[in-house]
Parts: C-alpha cells; structure tokens; sequence
C-alpha cells in the first residue's frame, strides 16, 4: 500500500484524483464479482473460487510483506470459501453475500461508534493522568454547583426547544396549507435550516447585543428598547433568562424543520377522514384534535425526538454566543471545556452522562418504530 501511495505521489495533483478512483472502482468491482459467485454452484465457479484462494495470500505477501499473515489470510479465506462451496450445494451459499454487504457496515461501525462509546466509557472512571479513581469523575458533576448547573441546562434545553418548536411548526404548516403563496411562507419558515448553528447565533448575537446607554446600540433588540424610551438590557448576561434566550436560537431553526415534516404528514391525512368528520357537524378545532393529530402521531414522534436529541448535543450555540459563561453552559460545552483542560476523565464522564440522556429518547423512538411496524 505505502508502495502504491508513493507511486501516485508522483503525478500531479489531477491526475492522482482519476487514479485513486479508478483503483477504488477496480477493489468495489472486485468485492462485487466474489460476491455475486460465492453462492453459485458448478465446477467453473469452484475453479474461480480456488483460483481466488491461491491468488489472495500472494496478494497479502506483496501488501504486507510477512510471510505468516500470507499463512494466516490464505488460511481463513481457503476456509471460508470451503464453506460457501459446501453450503451452495444445499442452496445456502448467501452467507458470503451477507458478509460481503454488512462487513463494511459492521466495520465503520465498530471503527466510529462502538469503540468510542467503549473507550469513554473507560476513560470516565479515569482521572486526566491516567489514575483510576472509580466513580469519582461523576461525583464531581453532580456536587459542584457548576456541573448541576450545567445538567440542568441541558434539561431546560430539552424541555424548551422541542415542544416550542413543534407547536410552533405544527401551527404554521395547520394555518398555511393549502393556503395561497404557501410554498413562499413555506421557503421563509424553512430558510434558517440552511444556516448552520454557527451562522446563526452569530446573527443573533448581534441581535442580543448591548452597549453602554451613552453609546449607540448595535443590538436589533437593544435598539428598538431604546427607541421606545427604555435602558439597553445584557440579554446574555442575566440567568436563568440568558439560558432561554439562547434557546429561542434553536427554535427559530428547527421550526422549519417540523413545519416541514407535519406539512407533509397533515397532507397525508385521508380527505374522506375530513369530511366525514365535517358531515358529522364538528368544528374545526375538534377536527384538528380528533382528526388531523392522530393522523400524524408518528410525524409529531420524529419531529419531537429528532429535536430532542438536537438539544441534548446543542454545543455550537453556546460555544459561539457565551463559551458558557454566566451559567449558561451545557453538557456538549463543559465536556469540550474539561477535554480543553485536559481533565479527560471529566469530559469522558459528561459524556457518558449525555448518553444516558440521550438513550430513553432512542430507545422510545424504536419502540414507536416497532408498533408501527406491526400495525402495518
């Protein structure tokens, strides 16, 4: 490999692109070949299934240059295409193709999700030097006022966010479908989803921020304040309010979002549904109720637990409005703090502390899946 990579760095930069992916088209076309012939039975597919055998511990010799993990490779190959050889004779020869589909999958997986849950896991009953010191770590957050703090936060955030904007989205998508100019109300909703978070609390701290009463306001809020006669107010420096304040961030993009989806879902309420509702002399608020909210129940559940997850892992407001300064840091934001402080235990232990959070939420959306499933 470090062979092939030398070669490519050869040529200039446009002609290694085409290379690189040339030889990775060549290795997916290759995965894809075996992969269709596994299962197959016959003498010519058992031939080209030897051949490969034969093929690949030269090819792991000339990538590894060890002679036992050759051994090794044409040992477990040899073995596994024995196996589909044996099993293609009963018709099961599909494991290979299983393999070959979910083993990338299972990898990246394990790579970017299961070894690092592990890993922190471990770290948390670690202190930054590298001591075991039990639960210690956990202790710390929830005995100093500043690690309650910070979970209780991150619970505000969850309690906040979501349900706001829900019914601030599930009104707007009630009051304008079908409505003229909709898809244009639609585009304005929707507009601070293609701002990053970043984006955005920047462009709300300009709206939050104050100056002196003797120097001009730059603050869209503290300026209108003004104008009405009234004294610049530190929106982000009074808590608990600073808090909400930068909640109404996350509010004001993810509205889009569940507008977006209960649209979608309230135009797929069955009409019939309607009018018979409407025949049978209910008002249109009773229609609503009855009607129209369990038509997109399962709508409402994805809408609810995608932005409660989105305000468990807030992070990029605060970072970018306060760094979490006058108590209003999250857990996302103190365990970047810790890590910074190369208190690795205790940024390990809060984000343990946000996946337990984060669990109950999955756990209930699966189970919501699952119902569904077999209801249908």
């Amino acid at each position: 490999m470090s062979a092939f990579l030398a070669w490519i760095s050869q040529f200039p930069p446009l002609v290694q692109v085409p290379i690189v992916v040339v030889a990775f088209l060549v290795i997916v076309a290759v995965v894809i070949f075996f992969v269709d012939i596994a299962p197959r039975r016959g003498r010519r597919f058992t031939v080209i299934r030897l051949i490969a055998c034969l093929l690949a511990p030269v090819i792991l010799f000339l990538a590894l240059g060890s002679v036992p993990a050759a051994a090794i490779g044409a040992l477990i190959i040899g073995g596994l295409f024995f196996v589909l050889d044996y099993r293609s004779r009963s018709g099961a020869g599909y494991l290979f193709q299983l393999i070959g589909f979910l083993g990338p999958a299972m990898l990246l997986l394990t790579i970017g999700l299961i070894y690092p849950t592990v890993k922190t896991a471990i770290d948390s009953f670690y202190s930054g030097r590298g001591v075991f010191v039990g639960f210690d770590n956990f202790v710390w957050i929830f005995t100093q006022p500043s690690g309650i703090r910070t979970v209780l936060n991150t619970i505000v955030w969850v309690l906040i966010a979501p349900i706001v904007s829900t019914i601030i989205g599930l009104a707007y998508a009630v009051f304008i479908d079908k409505s003229r100019g909709e898809k244009y109300f639609k585009i304005l909703v929707f507009m601070p989803m293609a701002i990053s978070l970043v984006g955005a609390s920047i462009i709300w701290r300009f709206v939050y921020t104050a100056r002196p009463d003797d120097q001009a306001q730059i603050g869209l809020l503290n300026q209108l304040v003004v104008m009405f006669g009234g004294k610049p107010m530190d929106f982000l420096g009074v808590a608990p309010w600073n808090t909400v304040f930068l909640i109404v961030i996350l509010i004001w993009v993810q509205t889009g979002f569940a507008m977006v989806v209960l649209s979608a879902a309230i135009k797929g309420v069955p009409i019939e549904q309607m009018e018979a509702a409407e025949l049978d002399g209910t008002s249109a608020w009773q229609r609503f109720v009855n009607v129209t909210v369990p038509g997109i129940r399962s709508s409402l559940v994805v809408v609810l637990t995608t932005i409660s997850i989105a305000s468990l892992k807030v992070f990029d407001i605060v970072r970018t409005i306060t760094a979490g300064s006058n108590d209003t840091s999250v857990i996302a934001n103190e365990m970047y703090t810790q890590f910074k402080s190369f208190e690795y235990g205790r940024a390990a232990a809060f984000a343990v502390v946000l996946f337990l959070l984060v669990l109950p939420i999955i756990i209930y959306n699966a189970r919501q899946i699952k119902l569904q499933r077999e209801i249908r």
